[in-house]
């Protein structure tokens, strides 16, 4: 049987020292001196590898041994190569194949380059050699109940920012922290930021296999003729197969030094106490050994904070129990909760699906579903799995949109608007697309804010779409993966126009934040664990402790004890009806009162407002009220030092 160490026998080829390299390890690795290449390849195939100098186009072929083999992996060290300048590539029985592992890659530095769909050209495998200081980098390891995520696409976010830097890279990105921080957000999650082909191709060529290890391998020259026959169209979301190791070239500022710029970035959010989430999608039959790979490579290398995977017949059981990833949040579209238990010691793996989307867009418009639906979906917090709400997402309309579109208007995809989700559980409100109708207008507003107090108020954890908390449209575009322009842009210019949104949604996610009692560890069992008579959660409809039985009811009640933190109790009406409904609330102890806090038509109140009849509320047609218990006098009397305090810095 061969010997598993590497050999320390030297031998010249071509001028170059070389040796056995290290078989656990894909790609490119560099040692001091030595640079190993490890590929797939055949013991029988003649394998080289290609070394071409950018400077003066002169090309070297190294041979790779056939005793340098374990099984069908092929590993060489070369010495004292001068890396800065070179690009490589693998050639197998011929062919050039580019190695499925490059950590960058050199070909597609210019987004949408034109002159790549005119002309043939190569991508090529290139070294990184940036170095980087983390210095005392520290994941923030927010714990679930703590984390507000926001969904963004680093070109899209940033390419009408007003930023002073390059727009639509990870630099103009690092300038948009500051707001975010503010905001309230503690987790971004970043659309595929490594390196894909975002020119798509005529469908009769097929995309390298590159990310294939046991199938025969393609080179990536394209014909030109066949090209131009065919409409370029952009694959501007990057959801295909890529080169999972790399780091798009085309979202730095400084593309030949993207890979230190995408370090910048996570370094920044970490120093704010924030975390970064990649997207990462997996095709059908990408070799699992690359997956866990490409994961550890990004963890280890970027220190990111977690991975969404999207795709299916992914090496999950092995993802979940690998050592490197034990403190990587992962995110999917599902887990078996007792493998995960037994597996993980941190609790950081989230369910990613639309479950809870749907139930509260259908309650918002009043399209089927109820409000018992919503009440399970509300509270669902597993013992070791967290959950992902959002209203709105990429694949489908932003949170406007699904107020102002009965239907999509994909026209401009040129698929004769056939693409996207037919069906969206959206209202316009009366009216089409924008309109100046006063009673258009304020309803939509009323059902923007419903849907983020359904969202924040929520156990799991709230995902929000870019640019949603300022009212950005895609005029009424569900799917805007090829919209490289104004409509899959995030619009900047609706902060200023809606600041009084904006404002809504960051005091809302603070009060979120304020309150334990809304973001439990676990979820809400509706028993009186406590021993104070009160369960942790009730629910209620117009008349106290008593639940709706109409199933077609549109009015709830939902009562939090602040027993188990140092929170007041709480309690949040829900009328989702179009008509106004008097809610009885449950009795409080003597001395105590509830106080409303949060309107649907007065969003966060600067000040508790005592409710003047303690026994029942009358709620408007489509509102929310939040309320808090607290003793009558001390409350009364705070608020009056406020008032008092603040008269006099005014006078002076």
């Amino acid at each position: 049987m061969k010997n598993m160490k590497i050999r320390d026998t030297k031998k010249r080829t071509e001028n170059k020292r070389i040796r056995e390299g290290d078989y656990a390890k894909p790609g490119v690795t560099i040692q001091g001196e030595w640079t190993t290449f490890t590929f797939d390849a055949e013991k029988e195939d003649s394998c080289f590898v290609v070394l071409k100098d950018m400077q003066t186009e002169k090309e070297e072929k190294i041979a790779v041994p056939a005793e340098y083999c374990m099984g069908s992996v092929r590993s060489i060290a070369v010495a004292d190569l001068h890396l800065e300048h070179l690009i490589y590539d693998f050639e197998i029985n011929g062919k050039k194949v580019m190695d499925p592992c490059a950590h960058a890659i050199m070909g597609r530095q210019v987004w949408n380059d034109s002159s790549r769909s005119r002309q043939q050209y190569e991508v090529h495998g290139a070294f990184d050699v940036q170095e980087f200081d983390w210095g005392e980098d520290v994941c923030p390891e927010i714990p679930r109940e703590q984390m507000i995520m926001y969904k963004l696409h680093v070109r899209g976010f940033t390419m009408d920012s007003g930023t002073r830097s390059v727009p639509g890279t990870f630099r103009a990105l690092m300038n948009r922290i500051p707001y975010l921080k503010k905001l309230g957000v503690t987790t971004i999650e970043l659309m595929p930021v490594y390196e894909f082909e975002e020119i798509e191709l005529p469908k009769q060529q097929k995309l390298p296999e590159y990310i294939r290890w046991k199938e025969k391998q393609t080179d990536q020259i394209r014909p030109a003729e066949k090209i131009k026959k065919v409409p370029r169209k952009v694959n501007y979301w990057g959801y295909e197969p890529g080169n999972y190791f790399a780091v798009k070239a085309s979202y730095a500022a400084d593309p030949l030094h993207a890979s230190r710029e995408f370090r910048m970035l996570i370094h920044r959010l970490h120093e704010n106490g924030m975390e970064c989430v990649m997207e990462m999608y997996f095709p059908e039959k990408v070799n699992h050994n690359l997956i866990l790979e490409a994961l550890r490579y990004w963890v280890r290398e970027y220190h990111v904070d977690g991975i969404h995977l999207l795709g299916e017949h992914l090496p999950i059981t092995a993802i979940v129990q690998d050592g490197m990833l034990s403190r990587t949040k992962i995110f999917y579209v599902n887990f078996e909760e007792k493998a995960c238990a037994a597996s993980r010691k941190y609790p950081n793996l989230y369910i990613y699906k639309e479950e809870y989307q749907y139930p509260v867009r259908q309650i918002l418009n009043h399209i089927n579903g109820n409000m018992r639906d919503f009440a399970d979906q509300q509270r669902k917090q597993g013992a070791f799995l967290g959950y992902i709400n959002y209203i709105a997402s990429n694949n489908g309309f932003t949170l406007a949109d699904l107020f102002m579109y009965n239907d999509k208007h994909n026209e401009e995809n040129g698929e004769k608007n056939q693409d996207g989700p037919d069906y969206n559980y959206s209202w316009n409100c009366g009216a089409e697309g924008p309109s100046r109708k006063k009673a258009v207008t304020e309803l939509r507003k009323h059902q923007i804010y419903n849907a983020f107090f359904l969202l924040l108020l929520s156990q799991g954890t709230p995902c929000i779409l870019a640019g949603d908390e300022f009212g950005n449209t895609q005029k009424g575009n569900n799917n805007v993966y090829c919209q490289d322009n104004s409509v899959g842009w995030t619009d900047w210019r609706g902060l200023e126009k809606k600041k009084t949104l904006h404002d809504f949604v960051k005091k809302l996610i603070l009060f979120r934040k304020e309150h334990d009692l809304l973001t439990p560890e676990r979820e809400l069992q509706g028993i009186d664990l406590s021993c104070c008579g009160v369960p942790d959660v009730s629910y209620h409809g117009e008349e106290a402790w008593q639940v709706p039985k109409e199933v077609s009811s549109r009015q709830l009640g939902v009562y939090y004890s602040g027993a188990r933190t140092k929170n007041a109790d709480c309690y949040v009406a829900y009328n989702m009806h179009w008509l106004e409904h008097v809610f009885a609330l449950p009795a409080l102890p003597k001395g105590y009162g509830w106080y409303v806090r949060a309107t649907t038509d007065r969003g966060i109140l600067d000040y508790p407002e005592l409710l003047k009849d303690q026994r029942k509320a009358e709620l408007k047609e489509r509102s929310i009220v939040v309320f808090t218990a607290d003793r009558i006098v001390e409350v009364e009397t705070k608020k009056n030092e406020s008032i008092t305090t603040l008269t006099d810095d005014q006078s002076s």
